[in-house]
């Protein structure tokens, strides 16, 4: 049966009426609201002259704006582009340039950024969200708008969070998207009474995706604008959030925040993550304290969502399946197959060996927005994904994420994965978070370092940290220097953005 985004919201709004589908700053949509003002936008887009496969953007922190939009571009057969507001005016400018952008909804903020000449967005056209928006919908043509998008159709383009090199926007299909309803159903056990925490960015699969889970179960979705962890705890506690997909430095941040304690967390059952590696550390004292299940997941832009998971029922403290808390899980079999392969010949590996993770599922992107080259390095003749992360499989099917390719350390002739090494490193007590890369080396070609953010009010030197992982993992693997640092640098989707810090510390060997 054909899915597309429009026809979704059209049966939601028949099914649940008077449902909230989204909550916002104590602002409430509902889902018959939701379809009626995105078909008065796809109206007001076809207005201004967007016609099928042409490209609109969206500028701006969560919003139920965003979904307003990607109703109308799925009308329209449009396609809605996710721009991170992070960026500065020239990197957003090389994104609006690669995606032919004429028409960008933005928020008010946004929009008067958008209109400095740096951005070299001239000549767009910016419909500025809230009174302007809405004088526009109220003004628009309310008369049913016939679907023109199908199955196949890019409904979202969002920029991959790659950390070099062109940007490359990911093509993502109704096709794609359907699967959010199985996963909603089938992995996060969500329903029409769910209520769904979103803290991360739209611009996002994290948040995007995520947002779909629930919304396609006809439940509610709680935007936040921030996620600072003073306004994720007031959002639980104020409208009793059953599930939230939190990265693993908002878990870390929402542990210590001094509100926890006084925050009644009754109502959740369910905080997955994924994003980033979730220290043991971090995850034993997230079920002490926020008393909730957990889930595992591991996906990425160009699988549209998650294609691999821990189940609730496999996160085991203190048990005698404990080191399945290191595992990224299986994949999910109602949407998506996974093999090893070697990273070189593309050969199958044994079990307990390193690979790289192929993914096949009816999840995976078609491609990337004009960059040919770089599609066919990703995907396989027979409709393989090649994700560049490197994992092995234990004997029971589960795997075990070792880094990205590019990420691995070659010492003294061995493949050192530095996240093995973080993994250990961040159950010291004085380490709140630590990234390791390699640097240069006169004997060993490269060693480890370790780059630190230390535990508030715990103390540790370098020599501490570097006898502690050497008396749990091999020496070859552990790091010959430590640097202390105040904060990592990361990107807009929370990943550390280990080439700088490749960049600073390739100066002199060690």
């Amino acid at each position: 049966m054909a899915f597309t985004f429009a026809g979704m919201i059209c049966d939601l709004a028949e099914r649940y009426p008077d449902s909230v589908a989204f909550v916002l700053d104590g602002q409430s949509c509902s889902f018959r609201q939701l379809q009626v003002r995105g078909t008065r936008l796809a109206h007001v887009l076809r207005s201004v002259g967007v016609r099928r496969a042409e490209r609109v953007g969206f500028l701006g922190k969560n919003s139920p704006a965003f979904f307003e939009l990607a109703m109308a571009c799925s009308l329209l057969d449009a396609v809605l582009v996710g721009l991170n507001w992070r960026l500065s005016a020239l990197e957003r400018a090389v994104i609006i340039k690669d995606a032919s952008l004429s028409v960008i909804v933005a928020s008010p903020e946004q929009a008067s950024i958008l209109r400095d000449s740096e951005s070299g967005a001239e000549s767009l056209r910016v419909i500025t969200t809230g009174a302007e928006l809405d004088k526009l919908l109220e003004a628009a043509d309310s008369a049913r708008f016939a679907c023109e998008s199908g199955d196949d159709s890019v409904l979202l383009q969002l920029y991959s969070s790659g950390t070099t090199g062109r940007p490359k926007g990911v093509l993502i299909t109704n096709a794609n998207l359907k699967f959010t309803q199985l996963s909603g159903r089938l992995l996060y056990g969500m329903d029409e009474h769910t209520v769904n925490l979103v803290s991360s960015p739209l611009f996002h699969i994290g948040g995007a995706g995520y947002t779909l889970t629930a919304l396609s179960q006809g439940g509610k979705t709680v935007l936040v604008s921030d996620a600072k962890p003073a306004t994720l705890l007031h959002a639980i506690e104020q409208h009793r959030v059953t599930h939230a997909f939190l990265v693993p430095t908002l878990v870390h941040d929402l542990l210590r925040a001094p509100q926890l304690d006084e925050t009644d967390l009754s109502s959740l059952r369910l905080v997955a993550y994924g994003g980033a590696p979730m220290g043991e550390r971090v995850l034993l004292e997230g079920f002490a304290r926020l008393r909730c299940k957990f889930l595992g997941v591991y996906g990425m832009t160009e699988t549209s969502g998650t294609v691999i998971s821990l189940a609730a029922a496999d996160h085991d403290p203190g048990g005698p399946r404990t080191h399945l808390l290191r595992s990224i899980g299986k994949p999910l079999p109602w949407a998506a197959e996974a093999e090893l392969r070697d990273p070189v010949s593309c050969a199958p590996v044994d079990v307990g060996n390193v690979g790289e993770i192929w993914v096949r599922s009816g999840q995976v992107t078609p491609g990337y927005w004009r960059q040919p080259e770089a599609t066919a390095q990703a995907l396989t003749a027979d409709g393989w994904l090649r994700t560049g992360d490197a994992a092995y499989q234990d004997s029971d099917g589960y795997y075990y994420l070792q880094d990205r390719l590019k990420d691995m350390v070659i010492s003294g002739g061995e493949n050192v994965y530095p996240a093995e090494i973080e993994n250990v490193i961040a159950n010291h007590s004085a380490v709140f978070e630590v990234a390791v890369i390699g640097v240069p080396s006169e004997r060993w070609g490269e060693t480890i370092k370790a780059v630190v953010v230390r535990s508030p009010n715990v103390t540790a030197s370098e020599s501490d940290l570097i006898a502690f992982a050497r008396a749990r993992i091999a020496h070859y693997k552990c790091p010959t220097s430590v640097e202390f640092v105040d904060s990592l640098p990361r990107n807009a989707s929370g990943k550390v953005l280990k080439h700088l810090l490749r960049a600073q510390y390739r100066g002199v060997k060690e």
